[in-house]
């Protein structure tokens, strides 16, 4: 199926991607996802099969210290087992993140050190089931390393072939632009994406996506309905509208988020979770709608106030995406 498209460094993907975390367990709203091996694959299958080109994991996203790497092997596996063409295979991108630790105890904490980032990278290439990673990502900063130290690093990456391409993640816009002025726009083999949090209900990061229609550089929003424990509020309470636009479109509340967002910024390629795959084509939808701008002001106007990032998404370890 074709579906609209965005650009992605050297590619054009689909206007949206499937952020495959909570098919690992994060976090846990669905119970038996982890053990439904099956299941999780065939909602992979499904976005495949529906145009979806851009896959987003980590090396981070499993359900415990002890399976660590978990969804890259999902992914991997999913991907490997896709009845796709060869012709299609080819379109789709997996992106994949690092920098993050894991260890007893459920201990977390970052790295960001140019031995750590190596052995990542190589370790995703291995449970993905690739030669080299397309879309590496600099998952969250290590506070412990000063901010040259640790990009200079993951350029290292680029260097030694480990991966095709790099973006960052959790970056503000004064990062972003540090990394760019070290290593490069797009154009100049640099920094083609940042993944950060941007939704209805948080919208602290508008800055950023101004910086990436600035230079080209895709913005994928994590979390983009909201998080899958709030994403029902998009139906209800402050967050009507959307259910109350969907209705004139024949479309969901979740659809209309996900147009909300597109026609928010050019750079914006949603990746929201899923752990069904009447989820995964029920968002999709969203990016064949068409907002007015009179309709882009209704929901604007009627958003809730930026809030600050939950202290679930920071405080508690299994939410750091």
């Amino acid at each position: 199926m074709n579906l609209p498209q965005r650009r992605l460094g050297p590619w054009n993907v689909s206007a949206m991607g499937l952020g495959c975390m909570p098919m690992s367990g994060l976090p846990a709203v669905r119970a038996g996802i982890v053990e439904d091996r099956e299941g999780a694959i065939k909602v992979i299958h499904t976005a495949l099969d529906a145009g979806i080109t851009l896959l987003d994991t980590a090396d981070i996203y499993a359900p415990s210290w002890t399976t660590f790497g978990h969804n890259e092997r999902l992914v991997g596996e999913a991907f490997k087992s896709w009845s796709g063409s060869p012709e299609q295979k080819s379109k789709v991108v997996i992106a994949s993140k690092n920098g993050i630790t894991r260890g007893p105890n459920e201990s977390w904490g970052r790295a960001a050190t140019r031995d750590y980032f190596l052995r990542g990278a190589e370790a995703s290439a291995l449970r993905l089931g690739v030669e080299r990673i397309q879309l590496w990502q600099h998952h969250r900063l290590d506070p412990s390393v000063p901010f040259e130290v640790q990009f200079e690093n993951v350029l290292v990456l680029l260097e030694r072939g480990l991966v095709e391409k790099i973006g960052v993640s959790n970056y503000s816009a004064e990062q972003l632009r540090r990394a760019i002025k070290l290593g490069g726009t797009p154009s100049e083999g640099g920094v083609i994406s940042i993944q950060n949090q941007y939704s209805p209900r948080y919208r602290n990061d508008s800055d950023v996506f101004k910086v990436c229609e600035e230079f080209g550089i895709a913005f994928l929003p994590w979390s983009p309905l909201g998080g899958v424990k709030r994403s029902s509020e998009l139906g209800e309470g402050s967050f009507g509208p959307f259910e109350e636009i969907g209705k004139t479109k024949g479309v969901s509340a979740y659809a209309t988020a996900i147009a909300w967002l597109l026609h928010t910024s050019p750079n914006m390629i949603p990746i929201p979770g899923a752990t069904r795959s009447t989820s995964v084509l029920d968002s999709l939808q969203g990016i064949s709608i068409s907002l007015s701008q009179s309709e882009m002001d209704f929901l604007n106007t009627h958003l809730l106030q930026d809030s600050p990032l939950d202290a679930e998404l920071v405080d508690q370890p299994v939410f750091l995406t």
